[in-house]
């Protein structure tokens, strides 16, 4: 679709906007929304007909594009045969949408708790450990994104916790693995995961195992920098909650439904949690959805005792039918396929060719369509181009870097010291080499803070 300017439409959106919408993350006065006119595939565009390659996958969750014409035309048809129905009852959608769930989580997690969004379901996930142990603490990741409820929130290892750290929230964080950035002191994967893994063990030790329901992880962290687990390290985890008869969870709200190049990223590992949370790409979000996969010993736990927990939408057939409709064009069309090709085909040598030429990429990581590149003033010393946590000037490199990228027509994930480049899963070679082109030039700009 060719983007058609209408200014005053959108003059009239932002003025709105900015009289009554209260946007998450922000301080109010100091943002100034882009008002969006429309989205297609992998591009969106704004009212005076500027167009973007969306980089970001919305919030990293269309994973199939915007605006696909089978998801768009399975939400009309069960909003004309059903547009809600409460959570006690069996229906079609929700049903379906469990079953083809299932069929794709790993091991036996073959029951499906439905939420709304993915911090939701990290605050089920963590309410059904503890029930089934009867222990209160939860152990979780340092460079880690949970949700922002107030359980998600205090499970989160970065910024974003701060101001809403009780400090009661039953929550011990932890190390883990990150070679780019060691806290241990490794200079190989087999040292960061020997290392990471007896520092986990040695936390629960002083925390008291008998006190530990759970230990939750982002398969592969997303927001905080899509740092791939080194080999053994979830598989050392997961001999470590047997040990201590911990629940694992893993967290898959962003890194499911084939980012990866696989169904989750647990499947790259070989492990399989005793919960396991989603939500964005299970529907590409086009109407709120999320859930927990749960196996069978937690399960059993609830089987003649009721769970304590439950959302009046759960399991909304709008939503149910769109994951229907979602997984089902993604089996149809390849998609998981397309991401695990493209991005071992075209991403990952394109980003470390990009990263041999700038000076301003300290590190390419990821796999699929899940990648980050570190950015650094200097490669010798890793010194991050920006300070943690850095606002106003301090972050004026960042802000030069994600202005040039949409002066190229691109739309950046840009988070502390890292641009993410999560494009849509169905992506085609040819988007993906225009993205890359941009992304080229921007660090150009980049460059020109490095020493």
């Amino acid at each position: 679709m060719t983007p058609q300017p209408h200014p005053e439409v959108g003059a009239a959106v932002k003025a709105a906007d900015r009289a009554h919408v209260f946007h998450s993350w922000s301080a109010q006065e100091l943002i100034d929304p882009l008002a969006v006119a429309g989205a297609e595939g992998s591009y969106f565009w704004d009212y005076d007909g500027n167009r973007y390659l969306d980089f970001t996958s919305g919030l990293v969750y269309t994973n199939i594009g915007y605006q696909h014409p089978k998801v768009v035309a399975a939400i009309q048809e069960q909003a004309a045969k059903m547009t809600t129905f409460a959570p006690a009852f069996a229906i079609e959608a929700r049903s379906e949408a469990a079953r083809l769930i299932a069929e794709r989580t790993p091991g036996d997690l073959d029951k499906i708790f439905f939420t709304n969004a993915g911090a939701d379901a990290v605050e089920h996930a963590v309410r059904m450990a503890r029930l089934h142990t009867g222990r209160p603490k939860v152990l979780s990741a340092y460079r880690s994104y949970h949700g922002g409820t107030q359980q998600a929130v205090n499970l989160t290892g970065d910024p974003r916790r701060w101001a809403s750290d009780s400090a009661s929230a039953g929550v011990v964080h932890f190390w883990a693995p990150f070679l780019y950035r060691s806290r241990f002191y490794a200079e190989t994967e087999e040292q960061e995961t020997a290392r990471a893994l007896e520092h986990l063990e040695t936390t629960i030790a002083f925390e008291g195992p008998a006190t530990v329901a759970a230990i939750i992880l982002e398969t592969i962290p997303g927001t905080a920098g899509i740092m791939v687990p080194p080999p053994g390290y979830l598989a050392g985890v997961r001999e470590i909650c047997d040990k201590y008869g911990i629940v694992f969870v893993l967290d898959e709200v962003m890194a499911g439904f084939g980012r990866t190049g696989e169904w989750f990223a647990a499947d790259l590992f070989d492990v399989t949690p005793d919960l396991m949370t989603f939500a964005k790409g299970v529907n590409s979000g086009y109407v709120p959805l999320g859930g927990v996969a749960i196996s069978q010993k937690i399960a059993d736990t609830f089987g003649k005792r009721p769970y304590p927990g439950g959302l009046t939408y759960s399991g909304h057939p709008l939503a149910c039918a769109a994951a229907v409709a979602t997984i089902n064009v993604m089996a149809e069309e390849g998609v998981v396929d397309n991401a695990r090709h493209l991005g071992t085909a075209v991403l990952e040598p394109a980003l470390r060719e990009l990263a041999e030429r700038h000076p301003s990429v300290g590190e390419v990581r990821g796999v699929g369509m899940f990648w980050a590149l570190e950015l650094v003033k200097n490669k010798e010393t890793r010194e991050p181009l920006v300070p943690y946590n850095a606002a106003g000037e301090a972050n004026a490199p960042m802000a030069a870097f994600a202005a040039a990228a949409k002066k190229q027509g691109l739309w950046p994930f840009v988070n502390m010291n890292r641009t993410h480049v999560v494009p849509p899963c169905n992506v085609g070679e040819a988007e993906l080499k225009e993205g890359l082109a941009a992304l080229d030039s921007a660090l150009s700009v980049a460059d020109e803070y490095t020493e």
